[in-house]
């Protein structure tokens, strides 16, 4: 069984901690499907964002 990168879970739970403030436990209950599908989603969102910003500029 292949094993998840520790390094690439801290990543994922400090980027989504600094958007989301939510606590470490938290972060470390979500399942590793529903914590990338959630940094995909704020990874979205900061796109979209920036892009309104770019428009508006």
């Amino acid at each position: 069984m292949l094993r998840y990168p520790t390094e690439a879970i801290w990543q994922e739970i400090a980027y989504l901690a600094y958007h989301l403030h939510w606590d470490l436990d938290e972060l470390l209950d979500l399942e590793h499907s529903d914590r990338v599908r959630m940094v995909r989603a704020v990874a979205a969102m900061n796109a979209q964002a920036w892009e309104a910003i770019r428009e508006n500029a």
